[in-house]
């Protein structure tokens, strides 16, 4: 019994220290510590100079991001920003004086010349093209927001099975092109939660929807709930986390800002109270726990279903393979969650490890 306690306990240490899947971005971020490190090396780099509360930046970001992936694969070329309000000593060595500022160095120098053209992606892969000597195309970017229409609205929007955002825009709208990198992100985080949809709506060209659901300015945020297909108003803030939270508590989702599942995903409660009588109970004991936990399980409807097949998995291993089981499987599956492999695959390992972590 002591032993166990001991591997339990360790497994608890064991569950908070698991580090979570790194992602990386188009654009590299740069700060004092690696700004040396990236640039003035053996690649030639466009830097971004700006400060998240700056309209023109925003305006600029996703022109910026489509930059960074048309030149992620280049090898001689980098695409990066530096966060002023977060690094003044940085930017006060440059010269930044007004946001958003651009600024070329060529390979091996740390002597800028700053970029006075066009901000948009065409004029910005043209210049760092003739700069840098490379001859990259501009890559599409699949967006992973549902575009709706007068024909898809009613099937996409009003399905009973779906949790759905919509943004109302107009084209010509300064604050909604704002929004669209934020926006963006937050359909990339829900990408794989089947019961989320975030959609946008051309509320300039689709009139009768916007003033069907009370549209008068843009953008207009609307959720409509799988119990409430009349929509309710979203005024929650507009950064990427704001978003996050507001689906994750509607929802009932675990994600990060990244799309990531969290620690939490996958625990179910009810579950997490029988699995702590499994693991404080005797040999004999556990079988008669085991058998609560399948019986509880059973009972699960929708997404939660999943997590207890997961659980009673997890409660039948451990009682045929013993105490070391938990530990020593939630070890593998970090080993393969610190691989490169695919988002479906992450979540699927990260429930198990969640899942396995409540034996400790």
């Amino acid at each position: 019994m002591g032993k166990l306690v001991q591997i339990c306990v360790g497994l608890a240490f064991l569950a908070l220290s698991l580090s979570s899947i790194a992602v990386a971005d188009d654009v590299v971020v740069l700060t004092e510590e690696n700004f040396e490190k990236e640039v003035g090396q053996d690649r030639a780099a466009l830097v971004e100079f700006y400060a998240p509360w700056c309209g023109h930046c925003k305006k600029l970001a996703p022109e910026y991001e489509k930059l960074g992936a048309t030149f992620k694969k280049a090898k001689s070329v980098l695409i990066a920003k530096v966060d002023c309000d977060d690094q003044k000593s940085l930017c006060s060595k440059y010269d930044v004086s007004g946001y958003p500022t651009l600024k070329w160095f060529p390979k091996g120098s740390l002597e800028p010349k700053k970029y006075e053209g066009p901000r948009t992606t065409e004029a910005l892969a043209e210049f760092v093209n003739t700069e840098g000597g490379t001859n990259v195309k501009i890559a599409a970017i699949p967006s992973n927001v549902v575009v709706l229409t007068s024909d898809n609205f009613g099937e996409v929007v009003l399905d009973e099975t779906k949790d759905v955002l919509v943004e109302f825009y107009a084209p010509w709208c300064g604050h909604c092109k704002n929004l669209a990198p934020t926006y963006e992100k937050v359909a990339t985080a829900f990408k794989l939660e089947e019961d989320v949809v975030i959609a946008n709506l051309d509320a300039d060209k689709y009139k009768d929807l916007g003033e069907k659901y009370g549209v008068s300015g843009f953008p207009t945020l609307k959720f409509f709930p799988k119990g409430n297909k009349a929509g309710e108003e979203y005024e929650g803030g507009r950064d990427l986390e704001d978003f996050v939270a507001f689906i994750n508590e509607k929802s009932g989702t675990s994600r990060d800002a990244k799309g990531q599942l969290t620690s939490k995903a996958g625990i179910v409660e009810s579950l997490d109270a029988l699995v702590r009588e499994f693991v404080a109970a005797s040999n004999e004991e556990k079988k008669a726990v085991f058998a609560r936990i399948q019986e509880e399980a059973e009972k699960l409807t929708g997404s939660s279903a999943r997590y207890g097949k997961i659980y009673s998995k997890a409660a039948k291993s451990c009682l045929e393979k013993g105490a070391d089981y938990a530990k020593n499987e939630i070890e593998r599956l970090q080993r393969i969650l610190d691989k490169s492999i695919s988002p479906s695959k992450a979540d699927e390992f990260t429930l198990k490890k969640n899942v396995l972590s409540s034996f400790a």
